[in-house]
């Protein structure tokens, strides 16, 4: 697909969700009016912004839109889940009304036909009297138009036009849906605000190596990823997640990509921080995607010259243990893509090797060459639950520890976001993985 072919498949796919937004928060729960038309201006604005922020944000020339672009798609994408929940209960309701309304307007069409009916079953069982006793016939009564049969007339019994409980009922029900996903769409978001901003949690977890030389047992690797640095993190971003790191007397610092979204005359006061990393065995760091969007020449060359060595398809001899990095698979389209034969093709077996890379995928490609860790990033833990279930499809694991073609892999949700600063059921993390022997 050419990008001209997805740019306009995205712009699509953003004006049909903003037009079924607008349709159930709009044009369902109000009337034909002003409100209905001003609500139709703002759906138009906002399904504008959001590809004016994916593309102003990325180029750098409008990054005042961030924040509210950001936010909106955030919302939006909650809104969008919440309200397509709801639908099925709306489908149910909907019926249950509509049953509702058409038996009550077949009732107030035929007012007296069930007294009617009544009358008729009683003159049937009352006892027969003498001609003299026998009482007048009563009138006959026109069901139609009320009046007697012989032109005298009846008072009218006052009627609803037909249907119209079921449309204050179905109206109510739209009003009542747009403020439910409203409120559940704002207070997800909210949380997702506060979530990203905070600090990062620190996870402890243990891993058997097999080949780990007793004298490094008990090596402690502080793997972080996706710190995203860029326009909506500030300057104490990256001091706050390298105070994290600082704080576990890490062995070996690992940074496995994202560091950064902008470039290094945008940013690079935002990175000063990982200058003061401290570990006993040094800080590394790979590419990541995003790096490749970023100008990743320069910042290897920033990187490296705060005191972080680049691994670039290459391995590192740290005593009893290997540590090899290979670029991000982004880096193919510029000529710098992962060679896993140029970082482990050569390297005595009987050595334990990790690995850092930032996609978990990458682990397939790894597995002939005997990897016995693969430390990653990328997939953010999902960053927006339920988008977690869409990572799946495309990385063999999404957080946390998982095996691929006998690769053991740990995945960090990473310390920053993209996009929008909202994290649902996956907080920003830094790991500390304690490599033991058996």
């Amino acid at each position: 697909m050419s990008l001209i072919a997805f740019v306009a498949l995205i712009i699509v796919v953003i004006g049909l969700i903003h037009f079924y937004l607008w349709k159930r928060l709009v044009r369902d729960p109000f009337r034909a009016g002003r409100v209905r038309r001003f609500g139709g201006f703002v759906a138009v604005a906002l399904a504008v912004l959001v590809p004016a922020t994916l593309i102003g944000v990325r180029s750098g020339h409008v990054e005042w839109l961030a924040w509210p672009g950001y936010l909106w798609i955030a919302l939006m994408f909650y809104l969008l889940v919440t309200l397509a929940v709801l639908e099925i209960p709306r489908l149910v309701i909907n019926l249950w009304i509509r049953a509702t309304s058409k038996s009550e307007s077949l009732t107030k069409a035929h007012p007296g036909a069930e007294a009617t009916a009544t009358t008729v079953a009683a003159a049937v069982a009352r006892p027969t009297s003498t001609d003299a006793e026998a009482p007048q016939p009563a009138p006959v009564v026109s069901l139609a138009t009320g009046a007697d049969a012989d032109g005298g007339s009846k008072p009218e019994v006052p009627t609803d036009p037909p249907g119209s409980q079921g449309i204050d009922r179905r109206l109510l029900l739209a009003r009542g849906a747009a403020i439910f996903a409203g409120l559940t769409a704002a207070g997800i978001t909210g949380y997702g605000v506060k979530t990203a901003l905070g600090p990062p949690q620190l996870d402890r977890v243990q891993l058997p190596m097999a080949k780990l030389p007793r004298a490094m047992d008990g090596t402690r690797l502080a793997v972080v990823s996706d710190i995203h640095l860029g326009p909506l993190t500030g300057t104490n971003h990256a001091a706050r997640i390298v105070d994290l790191i600082n704080s576990v007397n890490a062995d070996i610092v690992c940074i496995v990509g994202d560091l950064v979204d902008g470039s290094v005359a945008e940013l690079g006061r935002f990175a000063a921080p990982l200058a003061t990393i401290k570990s006993r065995r040094g800080a590394y760091f790979v590419t990541g995607n995003h790096e490749y969007y970023s100008g990743y020449q320069e910042w290897v060359a920033e990187v490296a010259r705060l005191g972080v060595k680049p691994l670039r398809n290459e391995r590192l001899e740290l005593d009893g243990l290997d540590l090899a990095g290979v670029n991000d698979i982004g880096g193919v389209d510029f000529g710098d893509g992962p060679d896993l034969r140029r970082a482990l093709g050569d390297r005595d077996t009987s050595r334990p090797v990790v690995l850092m890379a930032h996609q978990p995928v990458v682990a397939r490609d790894a597995a002939p060459f005997g990897v016995d860790l693969q430390v990653s990033g990328h997939t953010h833990g999902g960053q927006m639950a339920p988008f977690n279930l869409l990572v799946k499809l495309e990385q063999p694991v999404v957080s946390g520890f998982g095996t691929v073609d006998g690769v053991p892999v740990y995945v960090t949700n990473g310390a920053g976001f993209w996009g929008p600063p909202v994290r649902v059921g996956a907080p920003p993390q830094v790991t500390v993985i304690e490599l033991r022997t058996p």
